[in-house]
């Protein structure tokens, strides 16, 4: 595992984090990239955790790809980068855990797309996202043309593509890159919270994410059927057995699930 992204496990109870730390901005090496998609690999047949905040710590997320790299890049180097950083992303982003970004400062370019391939982004108040690399020339090559024209519409990721500007926090709420906004300061501590609230819940979450991913491209009628596969395969859970006895004999929102 790169020495500049950790993983952390059972930070509180079911809960991992992932932690990029390669000072001074969190820059993303080709390293630190095939240590997230081998991160993802264990915690993909983990069944201890069932949430993961992503961090970057207090200062910054991470403000982008290490550029130093990029000089020795010819088109053939590049595209093979490109699908390097977007299988890791892949396999972030397909984990069975619910999982969260907890961004403080930049989340610029590479660390943006790190961000756009988890469930959840939290974001400081102070916060600033975007993707600039239309000012080097480039355009995003982990995803960010994209994930963020999905999350944010076409126009608004039109826009941050083609300008390369930054965003802050209120506006990125506002066109749904982030889902919610905080006190920098309390930002991380908000994120293990709610990922404990996801940890805590039935195994039906496993499924309920693998169909809003798996169906989200698909014509309705093939999505639907996903979506009964998935809803089929909660009834082979401990999970809904319990849910289902509880309901019956105490009401709604009484039952206490294993994840199993």
């Amino acid at each position: 595992m790169a020495e500049h992204v950790q993983l952390e496990r059972n930070v509180t109870a079911g809960v991992a984090v992932i932690r990029l730390d390669r000072p001074k901005v969190n820059a993303l090496s080709t390293d630190m990239m095939v240590a997230i998609g081998a991160i993802c690999g264990e915690l993909a047949s983990d069944e201890e955790t069932r949430a993961v905040v992503v961090t970057g710590g207090r200062k910054n997320f991470a403000a982008g790809a290490d550029i130093s790299e990029f000089p020795t890049f010819d088109a053939k180097a590049a595209t093979e980068f490109s699908h390097l950083f977007n299988n890791a992303l892949l396999a972030l982003e397909n984990l069975p855990q619910i999982t969260i970004s907890a961004i403080n400062g930049f989340a610029l370019g590479g660390g943006l797309e790190v961000a756009l391939a988890t469930d959840f982004r939290m974001m400081a108040d102070d916060g600033r996202i975007g993707v600039p690399e239309i000012q080097l020339g480039l355009i995003p090559g982990g995803g960010g043309t994209q994930r963020l024209s999905r999350l944010a519409g076409v126009t608004m990721a039109k826009d941050m593509v083609y300008s390369g500007r930054h965003v802050g926090a209120e506006e990125a709420r506002s066109h749904q890159i982030v889902s919610s906004v905080h006190d920098p300061d309390l930002l991380f501590d908000e994120a293990l919270a709610k990922a404990a609230d996801y940890a805590s819940g039935p195994a039906a979450l496993r499924m309920a994410k693998r169909a809003i991913l798996d169906g989200l491209h698909l014509p309705l009628s093939e999505a639907v059927a996903v979506e009964a596969a998935m809803f089929g395969a909660c009834f082979a859970t401990e999970d809904c057995t319990t849910g289902v006895q509880s309901f019956l004999e105490h009401g709604p929102g009484k039952a206490h699930f294993s994840g199993r």
